[in-house]
């Protein structure tokens, strides 16, 4: 029974060496951007939220407007 505790552990240990080698090796092949390219892309993701930020702030405000007047118009 102890020896199957102490093939466990090494087999877990040996098992977490092979997975972070692994990682490893697949980090190297990965193909990372530029920086340039990471600060355009960057930019366009900020331009977009602020974009549809506006669109949505303006959408909220017409049908909030909408809902109010027709409230108005229910209750008078």
């Amino acid at each position: 029974m102890a020896d199957e505790l102490v093939q466990k552990k090494e087999s877990w240990v040996e098992s977490t060496r092979s997975y972070l080698a692994e990682i490893r090796s697949e980090m190297r092949r990965v193909t990372w951007p530029s920086r340039a390219k990471v600060e355009s892309t960057t930019i366009v993701v900020i331009l977009s939220v602020f974009g549809f930020a506006l669109y949505f702030y303006v959408v909220d405000a017409v049908v909030n407007r909408t809902v109010v007047a027709a409230y108005d118009a229910m209750v008078k």
